[in-house]
Order: C-alpha cells, then sequence, then structure tokens
C-alpha cells in the first residue's frame, strides 16, 4: 500500500463530495444550468481520479519512479482540470475574470491523460508471473 495515494484519493474523494453537495445545494438557484452542469463535470472527474488514487494505493507492489510520476500528473490534473472548472462555472459570483485562466482546464486533462498513458505502459509491461 502506498499511503500518499490513499491520503490524496481520500482527500479528493472528500472535497469533490462537499463540493458537489454545495453546488447542488448552494449554486443550483445563483449560476446557470449550464454552468451548474460545467460544475458537476469537474466534480465527476475529480471523483474518478479520487478513485483511480485510492485503487493505485492499494496495490501492494514496490514503488518506482513511474508511480512517482503518475502520482505528481493525477494530483496536479485534478487541480488543474477540476479546479480551474469551479471558478470558470463560478466566474458570475467573482470580481476576478476567471475566463483568463482558461488554458488550465486543458492542461489539467493531458495531466490527467499522460498519468492513464504511464500507468497503461506500466500495465503492459508487467510480467506474467
Amino acid at each position: 500500500m502506498n499511503r500518499r495515494f490513499l491520503i490524496a484519493g481520500a482527500l479528493f474523494g472528500l472535497l469533490a463530495v462537499i463540493l458537489g453537495a454545495f453546488a447542488v445545494h448552494g449554486l443550483k438557484d445563483i449560476i446557470s444550468e449550464n454552468s451548474l452542469n460545467s460544475f458537476e463535470t469537474g466534480v465527476r472527474f475529480q471523483i474518478y481520479h479520487a478513485l483511480l488514487l485510492l485503487i493505485i494505493g492499494g496495490f501492494g507492489k514496490a514503488w518506482n519512479l513511474k508511480f512517482t510520476w503518475i502520482f505528481y500528473l493525477l494530483c496536479l490534473g485534478i487541480i488543474f482540470f477540476s479546479g480551474s472548472i469551479y471558478l470558470l462555472a463560478t466566474n458570475d459570483l467573482t470580481a476576478f475574470d476567471f475566463t483568463r485562466i482558461a488554458l488550465v482546464t486543458p492542461l489539467g486533462g493531458t495531466l490527467l491523460i499522460i498519468a492513464w498513458f504511464i500507468l497503461l505502459l506500466n500495465f503492459i509491461t508487467l510480467k506474467k508471473k
């Protein structure tokens, strides 16, 4: 087991549930339906990747540089992708124009894709027992 992955997965999962509940109960009446759908997309992707962190963290194998990269790519990807979606979806509620950071969203998505790709390569190169 890898404690770092498990803690990050649990933290991101906890935040996803809190943010999802906040969106449904606190934002429903003050942002547009389109913005609410975007916010929910951020929550959904955050929970998917939190679960991935928990699954990887449950592996009993020795950790190497590949898994360190996967950890940081997933954490940054979640923060950039979901975090920027949260800010963009609630843009009308603040004085700051978060559309200036719109390019952070695809950067976060790219980091998540790279993490999945490294994970796939790691599985492909596993030795049969």
